[in-house]
């Protein structure tokens, strides 16, 4: 798939899809995510029509690069009868509290599928660059059954499809809360590939273990509830930097899940949105490409504003200080869509900067830091 015209400069691959679709009123991604993020973009002037691209929807044949094709026409089929039955839950995960049955169930992760195995192409047939995917990033897939908000592993097809387009070493690093189960359970054990995941401890899925090392290719790094900026900072410097640039990859792949947030309601971590922007800004220079990824994230106010963040670093784009009108109006017309949680602060409103949270860097992670770096 090398007939594509060869982008200059980074490219944001997003999609409608998102705009419009919804896991249900009682889900936590219920919320909108990439929507917000391209209406932010374009609204600061950040989404010229040169640099963004509407993502492809990945075919079944494309996802059977890793995912059962059973599973993939059970997905196909709860879509479109918009009901499965209880062997279909218990053979696959669909139809679950955590993976229902909506509308969109099988078009809207084979977006973000289509999306990043699309990037990896790209990035393959070009001597650099750099892509944003912010639908993808859904690291709790498996092979054959939806797991943990996620149907699809994009990560997974990606990282093959790089590979499959001649990259011959990709390194994959996670700063979501929440561990990259799926990645690893797809990937665990290929010396071309390099996995690290950093998580709060005793999370849900409860696994990356700091003892898992997944055939000696994974770094699990489980992390202390309240970790704050200095930590992570240390995190980088301890663990993600040396070991990626020992790995000498042809292709980062950084899922920059947005539930580390301190705002965020399903992890108890405490990150501004500087510690992602740090992560990526380290990892920039030491591959020649570089792929960006969503991934988790549940308050519409901080999962916008890191990942737009994040492209305008990516793409070499400033930021005002305080947000024009345009912009402000975008975040304004958010909301939680439900439930009773509070509203967003008004520094949430009109900056898309976080003050730093710096901290201790507290004693059990370094001892833990210590103990990868043994390794």
């Amino acid at each position: 798939m090398h007939s594509h015209a060869t982008p200059t400069g980074p490219l944001f691959i997003g999609s409608e899809i998102y705009r419009g679709s919804s896991y249900g009123d009682r889900h936590p991604l219920r919320v909108p995510r990439v929507s917000t993020v391209m209406d932010l973009s374009r609204a600061l002037g950040l989404l010229p029509p040169g640099r963004f691209r509407t993502s492809p929807r990945a075919k079944p044949a494309a996802l059977s690069l890793w995912h059962d094709p059973a599973y993939i026409a059970a997905l196909v089929r709860a879509e479109a009868e918009g009901a499965v039955s209880p062997e279909v839950t218990a053979r696959h995960g669909l139809g679950t509290l955590s993976n229902p049955v909506f509308p969109e169930m099988f078009r809207r992760p084979a977006t973000g599928a289509g999306g990043v195995m699309l990037a990896a192409e790209l990035l393959a047939g070009q001597a650099a660059g750099a892509v944003h995917v912010p639908g993808g990033g859904t690291h709790h897939g498996l092979r054959d059954r939806a797991n943990g908000f996620c149907y699809l592993n994009d990560p997974v097809l990606g990282i093959l499809a790089a590979r499959r387009a001649g990259l011959a070493r990709v390194a994959y690093v996670d700063i979501d809360a929440h561990h990259a189960d799926g990645v690893e359970a797809g990937l665990a054990g290929d010396p071309s590939v390099l996995l690290i995941s950093v998580h709060e401890e005793n999370r849900w899925p409860f696994k990356g273990l700091l003892t898992d090392d997944g055939g000696g290719t994974c770094f699990n790094l489980p992390v202390p509830r309240g970790f704050n900026d200095s930590e992570m900072r240390a995190v980088l410097e301890g663990l993600i930097l040396p070991r990626v640039a020992a790995f000498r990859p042809d292709l980062i792949v950084l899922q920059a899940g947005a539930d580390a947030l301190l705002e965020d309601p399903l992890s108890r971590l405490a990150l501004s949105n500087n510690a992602h922007r740090d992560v990526l800004r380290a990892l920039r220079p030491l591959a020649p490409r570089l792929l960006l990824l969503g991934g988790g994230g549940y308050n519409p106010w901080t999962v916008g504003r890191l990942w737009t963040l994040l492209w305008a670093d990516l793409s070499g784009q400033g930021v005002p200080d305080r947000l024009p009108e345009a912009a402000e109006a975008v975040l304004r017309a958010l909301s939680w869509l439900g439930g009773s949680r509070a509203g967003p602060s008004e520094a949430l409103l009109t900056r898309l900067h976080d003050p730093p949270r710096e901290g201790p860097v507290r004693a059990e992670l370094r001892d833990r830091l210590a103990r990868l770096a043994a390794r």
